[in-house]
């Protein structure tokens, strides 16, 4: 499982903790923490 980490707060999103992996999350997915769109998360870990 994927991890990816938010770039502006550094949320991470790991894939192994989640329902829903992060690719097949919706676009509109913002992040929880921050609010940012999903596009300023980077994959960190495979």
């Amino acid at each position: 499982m994927a991890v990816y980490q938010c770039s502006v707060c550094g949320y991470i999103y790991d894939d192994s903790k989640e329902f829903v992996p992060f690719e097949e999350l919706d676009d509109s997915y913002l992040c929880t923490v921050c609010g940012m769109p999903k596009s300023e998360f980077k994959k960190i870990s495979d």
